[in-house]
């Protein structure tokens, strides 16, 4: 495992961190808890220090997951959990965006309760509140840092400008996107802000939220009940909706052919030493439900694409059917957007 410096904290992260959305149980399907475990553990054996986990993931449960998974081993993590998104009330729609001072001091003593921790080494907050006063919130995260709750703090999901004005009142250590070779977005937005004022940037989705598996076939389809990818929109790029995921699939085809099958790596790999190849990259995450899944991963980690692969890799993407160009965080928080967005291609 390869490590980088995570911003100016001072902090070596390794390159590839442990996303823990998918054990949420709420969003992928149903997952087995035990086996969960031991995919955290067979990440800590491999290398991997950085483990990401949020009280929005299964309303506290996948935190509950990681508390298990790291007793005895939290001194060998950076753990990074977020705040400012909450369950809604019953008979309400959400989940809500609420980063005021109030919430963001009971987030954070309600993590570490689930976590059995004292501390965490990141907190970011989740998604923007536009109910909420950027210095507000900074001020709030200061005295979480200043309290000894957590060594660092950040935001996730917020725009250029957004991130700026937030460092008006207080330094932005780490910003949290989405980033992938069927979301290039953040190379415009974030990641020239974050690169001049080195703030420690983690990528999530590396793997296209499965696509870039290559695990997917024209005819796959997801269980609406239990998978937030049937609705076709993964953050507002109907990259898996009908035609656009046949054509997406044959995309990841394409690279699997021309890119990975010649170099003896699997799509997934390539996708991976893909997202590492930007500079303002610090940690990509990648999220496992399974031992398997991680050792699946793994190679990718030390994989480097020639000048001439990515050359390639950009021509094979110029045909990605559903990429929205313009980053806008959702409102509220993880909601589908709206048809404008959806007949996109």
């Amino acid at each position: 495992m390869r490590y980088r410096p995570f911003g100016r904290t001072g902090l070596q992260v390794s390159v590839v961190g442990f996303g823990c959305w998918p054990m949420a149980g709420d969003r992928y399907g149903a997952i087995e808890d035990d086996e969960a475990v031991k995919a955290i553990h067979r990440a800590l054996d491999r290398g991997v220090n950085c483990v990401d986990t949020a009280p929005a993931y299964g309303a506290g449960h996948s935190e509950e997951v990681v508390a298990r998974a790291l007793d005895k081993r939290r001194g060998e993590v950076l753990l990074v959990t977020k705040c400012g998104v909450k369950v809604p009330p019953p008979g309400q729609p959400g989940p809500l965006r609420d980063s005021s001072r109030a919430n963001v001091l009971r987030e954070i003593d309600a993590s570490l309760k689930r976590l059995r921790t004292d501390w965490v080494d990141v907190l970011l907050v989740h998604w923007p509140d536009a109910g909420t006063p950027f210095e507000e919130t900074m001020r709030a995260l200061e005295d979480v840092v200043a309290s000894g709750r957590a060594r660092f703090v950040g935001v996730s999901n917020f725009t250029g400008a957004m991130i700026t004005e937030c460092m008006r009142t207080r330094r932005i250590d780490v910003s949290q996107v989405g980033y992938h070779m069927f979301d290039r977005r953040q190379e415009q937005e974030t990641f020239g802000t974050c690169l001049t004022h080195g703030i420690g940037v983690m990528g999530y989705g590396s793997l296209g939220h499965g696509l870039l598996t290559g695990a997917f076939t024209a005819a796959t389809t997801f269980d609406s009940a239990r998978d937030w990818r049937a609705n076709g929109v993964a953050f507002g790029q109907p990259i898996f909706r009908a035609d656009n995921f046949k054509t997406n699939v044959g995309v990841v085809e394409r690279i699997r052919r021309e890119v990975a099958a010649p170099r003896g790596a699997t799509v997934s790999q390539v996708a991976l030493a893909w997202v590492l190849g930007h500079p303002a990259i610090s940690t990509a995450l990648v999220g496992a439900r399974t031992p398997a899944e991680v050792d699946a991963n793994d190679a990718g980690a030390d994989l480097e694409l020639s000048a001439d692969e990515r050359a390639k890799i950009d021509a094979i993407l110029a045909g990605v059917a559903g990429r929205v160009r313009e980053f806008t965080p959702l409102r509220p928080a993880m909601e589908p957007w709206g048809d404008e967005m959806r007949s996109a291609s």
